[in-house]
């Protein structure tokens, strides 16, 4: 695995982290709130406990994604000494999946666990937080996001929204799509209605197929049902979950629009500034520690959800270097299309790149390509 010492850094931070995090934190119930010079209202920590209700995308029992997401409010419940409680809810349990954002910059809950990359529509930029077309691993990733100014351009961007957010799980490559029938040119895509995330849509589009955003409960009635023709959703432990094998049987790799995917906790800020310091470092250091549980969760699941598909009668294919080629030229005129509509979004690539331009340096010399 690259960059094994990132990996051990965050695992032994974690440890000091819930040495210090796990005491000193009884107190009142009460968070205090005063009001800013910009009007604003901000909660003083007040070191109560803490009782969140938080909506999640992905449900409980799906792999790695709702894993994650109980992981994260158990670990919570275990290092705060169960002072601090996250309660889970299943996707619409509180609010549809999709509507999560809204949610918690109004107050309406306390937190979401979620992808960042679901709100595309209202914050393009954002997409750079969840996956990129041909970006990075996700240990290249992490370099950008905690240690390449990634993170602080983040945590700008949803300053105006009231959303405090962290990035908070990660897992291994996507597969890229789920088809009816083989696909023998990149021609035979052109008129598909297709499910599909993120930039690596708009990439889609470019070579001429019709997409929509799905959350993951909604694709296969819609595949079902012939609202779509075809979907990627996630790597093969998870779409054998969603059972997407049931109706189309060619699955393709590699997942060029989605190398790696990162979660995230997204929580009102008012909730957030109501947390002490050590509150606070609670919750980083369980969702950084669910960075690494992500990676190797991701990475030990798919060989079994591989053979398994294979028994259920499901072909894996590997897109042609030429069809790739193409993806990757579509991806770079989205891309630039992109940041000349919405500096914000230039502001992110610009950063993206300069980050892997310089990191590619070491890439070159120090791993086997």
């Amino acid at each position: 695995m690259k960059a094994g010492g990132l990996i051990a850094g965050l695992a032994v931070g974690g440890i000091i982290g819930i040495v210090i995090g796990a005491y000193g934190l009884g107190g009142g119930d009460t968070n205090q709130t005063a009001a800013t010079d910009g009007g604003q209202v901000e909660s003083t920590p007040s070191g109560g406990p803490v009782r969140w209700k938080m909506a999640s995308a992905f449900g409980s029992q799906w792999p790695i994604q709702g894993e994650l997401g109980i992981r994260l409010v158990d670990k919570v419940d275990a290092v705060s000494g169960g002072s601090m409680k996250i309660q889970f809810f299943e996707p619409g349990a509180l609010v549809p999946a999709l509507e999560i954002f809204d949610a918690v910059s109004s107050g309406a809950i306390d937190a979401g666990f979620t992808s960042a990359g679901y709100w595309a529509g209202k914050v393009p930029a954002l997409q750079f937080f969840t996956a990129v077309p041909f970006g990075p691993d996700a240990m290249e990733y992490a370099a950008w996001l905690y240690y390449g100014g990634g993170y602080e351009i983040y945590d700008e961007i949803y300053k105006p929204f009231n959303i405090k957010a962290l990035h908070c799980g990660v897992h291994s490559p996507e597969g890229s799509g789920w088809f009816r029938e083989p696909i023998e040119s990149i021609d035979e895509l052109k008129g598909l209605k297709m499910r599909f995330f993120g930039l690596g849509a708009r990439v889609m589009e470019k070579v001429g197929v019709s997409t929509q955003l799905l959350a993951g409960g909604d694709i296969f009635p819609a595949l079902e049902l012939g609202t779509i023709d075809a979907t990627e959703y996630s790597m093969p432990i998870i779409d054998l979950n969603q059972g997407f094998y049931q109706i189309a049987k060619h699955y393709y790799f590699p997942g060029w629009h989605q190398p790696s995917s990162i979660f995230e906790l997204m929580i009102n800020v008012e909730k957030w500034n109501s947390l002490t310091d050590q509150q606070k470092a609670i919750v980083e250091i369980v969702c950084g520690d669910n960075y690494r549980a992500g990676l190797g969760l991701g990475e030990a699941a798919q060989a079994k959800a591989l053979t398994e598909l294979k028994n259920k009668g499901v072909t894996f294919h590997k897109w042609p270097d030429e069809t790739i080629e193409v993806l990757r030229a579509a991806w770079q005129e989205v891309a630039e299309e992109e940041a000349a509509k919405d500096e914000q979004f230039r502001m992110v690539l610009d950063s993206f790149n300069a980050f892997r331009e310089e990191y590619k340096v070491w890439a070159d010399l120090g791993y086997v390509r």
